[in-house]
């Protein structure tokens, strides 16, 4: 059975061949940056395009399983989708990239990051520490701010990133994204 990983891998080199830019978010870019913690989902934020329909389907369509009528609707109304791994049975959430200032900032920001558990040779491009809570914020508010799950991460990127946060960052976007008053309070 494969790995998260090699799950991973196929997806990134399937999306560098068709020049589709993305980057790791989500828990295993909180993972990466705080307290790690196992999940069996991968999320990533991506500059997914119509025209990228096919070659998706195309390159990972043997290994996974892909409604190609779903993902045009998903794309087309700018919500996720989902890539299951028929063999590993991973899933890979792909959040297209809104035409936002801030998707295009955090997708120019992201930095290559060893990928848990596949060694050095395989890096990614993952989510900014900033960005990480950023988004976990905008998902904790939009989840009714219930879920500890998110806040947990917000909070374990906080403590082992502390000082080195750009703090001038996260306070710009924090006001622009509608969780500057979440932002305070996880900076306490």
């Amino acid at each position: 059975m494969l790995s998260q990983a090699q799950v991973l891998r196929q997806v990134s080199e399937a999306f560098e061949r068709l020049g589709i830019r993305y980057l790791v978010c989500g828990s295993v870019a909180s993972s990466v940056h705080g307290t790690p913690r196992s999940t069996l989902d991968i999320d990533l934020l991506a500059d997914i395009r119509d025209e990228h329909i096919a070659g998706i389907v195309w390159e990972l369509g043997q290994d996974f399983f892909i409604d190609a009528e779903g993902l045009e609707e998903s794309i087309r109304r700018r919500r996720s989708f989902n890539l299951l791994h028929v063999e590993g049975g991973y899933k890979v959430d792909v959040f297209p990239a809104a035409a936002s200032a801030y998707h295009r900032k955090e997708l120019d920001r992201a930095v290559a990051e060893p990928y848990p558990g596949a060694g050095e040779d395989f890096a990614v491009p993952v989510a900014t520490p900033e960005d990480t809570i950023l988004s976990k914020l905008v998902w904790f508010r939009q989840g009714g701010e219930v879920s500890e799950r998110q806040w947990n991460d917000v909070r374990g990127v906080v403590a082992v990133c502390g000082s080195r946060l750009d703090r001038e960052y996260l306070r710009e976007w924090g006001d622009a994204l509608g969780v500057r008053d979440l932002l305070a309070r996880v900076l306490g």
